[in-house]
């Protein structure tokens, strides 16, 4: 009798565990409640497609593409692109009210903010590899991050870092639609 007690006491912590955790996980996005008119916020992303080049004895690496995004607090965006060593005319676009807000709302409710400045090593025997930074200032505070795609590096990228740059690639595939 006191095994089968045992067993539904202990299921207790496990259900409400789950009931709290599977709504959280197939939320779609971010809450916004934490976002407020006063927040002020920029964002710079780019991405570079490197290679390296060898110059006989020397070997040196390039960009063979550069990208940039920046994103201001009232969505106003530009486009940067260099391709081959020739830079292309800006695109500039603007992002709604909303979609500022789920990306304010992304950093702000996830702790985007607190996570160190760092740079993540690329594996030393690479040719070709796509290196990101991504520079975040909210209310004052800033943080850069670089990293390069998870397949040429060692080291951990946090799923946080790899989602935000999700987004801001959404944000360019839509802008040169």
């Amino acid at each position: 009798m006191v095994r089968p007690l045992i067993i539904i006491l202990g299921a207790i912590p496990v259900l409400a565990a789950i009931f709290i955790v599977v709504p959280t996980l197939t939320r779609p996005t971010v809450p916004t409640v934490a976002v407020t008119p006063d927040d002020v916020i920029s964002i710079e992303y780019s991405k570079q497609h490197l290679k390296k080049i060898s110059f006989g004895l020397t070997q040196s690496i390039g960009s063979d593409t550069s990208e940039v995004l920046t994103i201001n607090n009232d969505g106003k965006s530009t486009y940067s692109l260099t391709k081959d060593g020739y830079s292309e005319p800006d695109k500039k676009y603007q992002l709604s009210k909303d979609e500022v807000t789920k990306l304010t709302a992304f950093i702000k409710e996830t702790g985007f903010m607190e996570i160190p400045q760092t740079s993540f090593q690329v594996k030393n025997d690479l040719n070709e590899y796509e290196k990101y930074k991504l520079d975040v200032t909210l209310n004052g505070k800033s943080t850069s991050i670089q990293w390069s795609d998870p397949n040429s590096t060692q080291e951990f990228v946090p799923p946080l870092i790899i989602h935000m740059q999700n987004n801001l690639d959404d944000i360019i595939t839509e802008i040169i639609k």
